[in-house]
């Protein structure tokens, strides 16, 4: 999900960015309060060139998800910040650049408790301690992450945590049940006959 602006900031399109990590502290104090004030949390900022332009990518999160309404409803704050930091002489980003919002996604690392939070009964891959570990995240509280491991809860305190990354299930077709087709209604059934016999009447 993303919602993508073009604007045209002022300056050199050619200009450089000297400091990388200067450069992105600049952009996140303008982009953060935006994103808070929404009721949102900042997951993500990054800059990348492409082509003659930037592209600058804002990922946000909330505890209720983001759906598209809100990916418009922070894309417009966050360009009217940064239009409101060019007009008063800050020039964030030089030359034309595209703004992008969108959710964080299930293939970003977990790395704050809040991301444990949010992927409760999820299966996941962890390093606890330095040891590759698979299991489903039962509970979360404000020290660790409790873990199904096999059928057995192992609870794990955020300091031995490493990145955790949601693994993708899939419900096998073999596994489905032989009658779970019988229990759609059988007038749910393609009404091809329905509309023959449309046509006839017509």
């Amino acid at each position: 999900m993303a919602q993508q602006r073009d604007r045209r900031a002022g300056g050199s399109r050619d200009a450089g960015v000297r400091d990388a990590g200067a450069h992105r502290e600049r952009l996140r104090k303008v982009v953060e309060p935006v994103v808070v004030a929404a009721g949102y949390d900042l997951e993500d900022l990054d800059v990348s060139r492409v082509g003659r332009r930037h592209l600058l990518r804002v990922a946000v999160d909330s505890d209720k998800g983001v759906d598209l309404d809100a990916v418009a409803e922070v894309s417009r704050a966050v360009s009217a910040a940064l239009d409101e930091a060019e007009a008063a002489g800050d020039e964030l980003i030089a030359g034309e650049y595209e703004l992008e919002v969108g959710s964080r996604g299930v293939d970003r690392p977990l790395t704050e408790p809040r991301h444990w939070r949010r992927n409760r009964t999820r299966l996941v891959l962890v390093d606890v301690a330095g040891v590759p570990v698979t299991g489903r995240v039962t509970a979360v509280t404000d020290s660790g992450v409790t873990l199904d491991v096999e059928g057995t809860a192992r609870t794990v305190a955020f300091e031995d945590l490493g990145p955790g990354r949601v693994q993708v299930e899939m419900k096998r077709l073999a596994e489905l049940p032989e009658d779970e087709d019988d229990d759609l209604p059988e007038d749910e059934d393609f009404d091809d006959d329905d509309d023959e016999e449309g046509e006839d009447e017509a």
